[in-house]
């Protein structure tokens, strides 16, 4: 299956009255590039996340964000009683030394440090954050897939298209060296008053041999057939199938500088267009 390394996938949940949300994204990279924006008191999941995305991933610049909303907080105070017994027995001690009229209110005694206290919600488990995270994971190497599928089928239009250049250079290409040779022999016979005839023959050969461009198209058609198959393989090909791009593109340029005749001129250009044109959606590749 091919997969690309550009994707985008979010993923929230609820604990309780806590809220989880992850965010991915995902760019083309050489190798398997994680970064991490986690809340400091969940650092510790990191080796764990780096575990799940190497066993998922194999190439792509990973960026991984969490945040935790605790919403809205209901009945969340606490009054501390033990502190309260203490402060009004200790009220009680100072109104033995103060006038009579001397009135204390209970909002003072509320407003004494520690008095009231904040409840705390059950702390998140690193088993809830990685099971959400896993949830999340698993939308990316979705997303992931569905692109790569959108990229083959890019890439097996243009092997058509190189496929039917070469299939016409091919077809044409006799005729292309019958025509080249008579060309060189009238040439050579306007400028050359007394030749040998054997010698001419033999001249004409090896200019022809030169300029025959077969082996380089029976070489594309095969990184064309090879291409084709490692499109269907499992495994990460974003590597094979750009070390086949290289290849490709040398033997267009070969067959460039071997070109005699318009049509393998024009032929080895559209061969490079499309050749580019793979190279760029195959650095998307995984």
């Amino acid at each position: 299956m091919t997969r690309s390394m550009t994707a985008f996938a979010a993923f929230s949940t609820n604990y309780g009255e806590t809220e989880v949300k992850w965010e991915i994204r995902s760019v083309n990279s050489r190798y398997l590039e994680i970064h991490f924006r986690l809340p400091e008191q969940f650092r510790s999941i990191e080796a764990s996340l780096r575990e799940y995305l190497r066993q998922s991933l194999s190439r792509g610049k990973i960026e991984i964000s969490l945040r935790i909303n605790e919403g809205i907080k209901q009945s969340q105070l606490l009054v501390n009683e033990s502190l309260v017994k203490s402060l009004l027995n200790a009220v009680n001690e100072v109104e033995q030394h103060m006038p009579a009229s001397t009135a204390f209110s209970p909002m003072e005694l509320l407003k004494w440090p520690g008095v009231l206290q904040e409840q705390e919600h059950a702390a998140l488990s690193e088993a809830q954050l990685l099971e959400s995270f896993n949830n999340v994971l698993a939308s990316l190497t979705e997303g992931r897939l569905r692109e790569g599928t959108k990229l083959k089928c890019l890439i097996e239009q243009r092997l058509d298209a190189l496929m039917a250049i070469i299939d016409q250079l091919r077809a044409e290409l006799p005729q292309i060296l019958k025509r080249q040779e008579t060309l060189l022999k009238d040439r050579i016979q306007k400028l050359v008053l007394d030749v040998d005839p054997m010698r001419l023959e033999q001249e004409a050969v090896l200019l022809i041999q030169k300029a025959d461009v077969e082996e380089e198209v029976d070489r594309i058609e095969i990184h064309i057939s090879e291409v084709r198959r490692i499109l269907t393989q499992t495994d990460p090909i974003g590597r094979r199938l750009d070390f086949l791009m290289q290849e490709l593109n040398r033997e267009a340029n070969t067959l460039s500088s071997k070109s005699i005749a318009i049509l393998s001129t024009q032929a080895a250009i559209d061969l490079k267009v499309l050749i580019e044109q793979m190279r760029e959606q195959i650095q998307n590749i995984e």
